[in-house]
Parts: structure tokens; C-alpha cells; sequence
């Protein structure tokens, strides 16, 4: 399958609602996911992009500009700013998802899409995409793998960045965003953990370590990919696969 059959939906708020992020700076947030849209139409020039803004910033304009022969479709919106602030990101990012898939005509036609957070991109997409199953395909974060002591534990789903159908995200995960308890330390990413858990969901966790590359909008900071780190990740996922408890989780390899 070549990317531009799954598009990519990168979710952006220019305004920053959730005032716990360390990255406020409107223009810098604007320039930044300028900076991933084009880190992606270096991975695939034919990709179709869907860059949806919460905070009712329109990028059509300065898209055209900087990307002219560019796939791009912009949307804006406005978040509810109030349930933003009391929940964090995460919300905001559900709210966004769920405009996306009732507006966009990229993601219609398509049936699925890739979502990644804006100001970020994955240099291994084309690597990761090869496993795409039509249904789901996402990272699983798993603690204590390289401990003799302590029980390997799936502790959460990595929501920066999946490949989902269209079916499957409003069956499953488009109401993930309002059980998020954010006194209690229940995040998005915790709320997609207990779906996956509770429905019995497999074959759905990425074979390959996401390299994602970009800056994170909670620390205002690049991410550090080192070779060291990159070597890690990928013995970390061939242990877990070891694992009885977890083999069915992942997906199936590439056919």
C-alpha cells in the first residue's frame, strides 16, 4: 500500500489552551507545525495532509504559499476552551480528531488516516505503514522490559501518532477524550490503554519503533533520537513480542 492511499490528519492548536504546556508562543507554534508539514512532504511528497487547528487558526493561506503543489487541507475550529484547560491537551486533541472526521474530504474519501500531533513526524512512517492492516495500527508503551525483577506491564498507548480506519476510531476511541480524569492522573493516553484492554483488541501494535522526530508542545523542546536510543527501542519491542502475554497484541508482519 503507498501512503497517499492513508492520509495524514496533523492535529494543531496555534493558540495554546491547555496552559500547562511549556510551548506558548503563538508564532513559534505556527513555524513549527510549518516545520512538520514540510519534515512529511519529505517522506512522501504525494501525501495527503489534513492539518486541523483547534484554536480557529486558518493555515490555508500561508499553506498555499510555503507548499503550493502540496496535498494540503486545512481546517480550523474553535476547542472548548473551558473543558481544554480542565483536562489538558488531550482533550482538545479528541475534540479535533472528531471535527476532522466529519469535515474532512481527504479522510472520507479515504476511509482511515494517520494522526500525528502537530509539530511532529515520523521519520520511519513509510517503515511503520507496511503493517498497515486496515483496521489499527498504534505504539504500545511497556515498563520494566529490561528489568530481571519486575513483570513487563503494558502501561499506556502512545497517542502522538496511529493509523486507524474510520470505523474503528468512532467505534472504539471517539469518546476517549471525555473519560480523561486529569486529578486523578488518568490521561488520553490512559483512556486508550483501557479501550484497547477492555474491548480485547490485537494485532494492532506497531512491529517497528516509531522514530518520532519533532518538537513536544508540553516540553517546548526537540525530541533526542540518538543511535543509542533507537537501538534500545527496537530490542525493547522484540523482548515484549517474546513475551506470551503480549505476542497477539502486535500486529501481523508484513505479507
Amino acid at each position: 500500500m503507498t501512503t497517499n492511499k492513508v492520509p495524514l490528519l496533523l492535529t494543531s492548536s496555534v493558540i495554546a489552551h491547555d496552559t500547562g504546556v511549556a510551548l506558548k508562543d503563538t508564532a513559534a507554534r505556527i513555524h513549527l507545525a510549518l516545520e512538520s508539514v514540510s519534515q512529511w512532504l519529505k517522506i512522501d511528497p504525494k501525501l495527503e495532509i489534513v492539518l486541523c487547528d483547534g484554536s480557529s487558526y486558518d493555515f490555508s493561506s500561508i499553506v498555499v504559499e510555503k507548499f503550493p503543489s502540496a496535498q494540503i487541507e486545512c481546517l480550523n475550529f474553535e476547542n472548548n476552551q473551558n473543558l481544554v484547560k480542565k483536562f489538558g491537551r488531550g482533550y482538545g486533541e479528541g475534540e479535533i480528531v472528531r471535527y476532522a472526521l466529519r469535515h474532512s474530504q481527504f479522510i472520507d474519501r479515504a476511509g482511515c488516516f494517520a494522526k500525528c500531533t502537530s509539530k511532529l513526524w515520523v521519520d520511519n512512517y513509510l517503515e511503520c505503514l507496511k503493517s498497515w492492516n486496515g483496521e489499527l495500527l498504534c505504539k504500545g508503551v511497556f515498563l520494566n522490559v529490561f528489568s530481571a525483577f519486575k513483570n513487563t506491564v503494558f502501561a499506556y498507548i502512545d497517542t502522538r501518532f496511529y493509523i486507524i480506519s474510520c470505523s474503528v476510531y468512532k467505534k472504539y476511541f471517539e469518546n476517549a477524550h471525555l473519560h480523561i480524569q486529569g486529578e486523578q492522573g488518568k490521561s488520553l493516553e490512559d483512556c486508550f490503554h483501557d479501550i484497547f484492554i477492555e474491548n480485547n483488541i490485537q494485532h494492532s501494535l506497531f512491529n517497528v519503533a516509531t522514530v518520532i522526530n519533532g518538537v513536544g508542545g508540553g516540553t517546548g523542546k526537540y525530541y533526542k533520537n540518538s543511535t543509542h536510543r533507537k537501538i534500545k527501542e527496537k530490542l525493547r519491542i522484540k523482548l515484549v513480542k517474546l513475551n506470551s502475554s503480549f505476542t497477539n497484541l502486535f500486529a501481523e508482519n508484513e505479507k
